[in-house]
């Protein structure tokens, strides 16, 4: 299980220095992928769109956004109700349970509920501060990377 860990980041390590572009290019259109890969509702096509407004490297941004698209929105779930909740100043646990509750009698009728922004509102703010705070640390990471690689 460690190899098959070790050989899948050496893959993603191999395809970001094989880029042809500036480091900091590749960097930041990794981080800006890596940020809406864990933002709810965006993904690749968002990244791909972003990398070309902002003009980075699309490649890269489309990489970040693959390599975290949903499984980390799931692991974020629980802090990202938490810091969501903290900056609007409601209480956590509510926000949780009322989000447990949407999940387990989930209609589409429910979707369109006044009380679902009460979860809503807390939980993008969360995803989107802990989006900004992964992608800034995948730019760092990357950056780093591929200004030691030789040549």
């Amino acid at each position: 299980m460690t190899e098959k860990i070790k050989a899948f980041f050496h893959s993603v390590y191999t395809k970001l220095v094989k880029m042809d572009d500036s480091p900091q290019r590749i960097a930041l259109g990794f981080g800006v992928g890596v940020f809406l890969g864990i933002l709810p509702g965006t993904g690749p096509i968002a990244a791909l769109a972003a990398a070309f407004i902002f003009k980075i490297n699309k490649a890269a941004a489309l990489l970040g956004s693959l390599l975290t698209n949903t499984w980390l929105s799931v692991v974020t779930f629980f802090i990202s109700i938490k810091i969501g909740s903290a900056i609007l100043g409601v209480e956590w646990v509510d926000v949780q349970r009322q989000a447990r509750d949407v999940m387990d009698h989930f209609s589409w009728k429910a979707l369109f509920d006044v009380s679902l922004l009460n979860v809503l509102k807390p939980l993008l703010a969360g995803y989107a501060v802990v989006g900004l705070i992964c992608g800034c640390l995948a730019y760092a990471l990357v950056l780093v990377l591929l200004k030691r690689r030789p040549g």
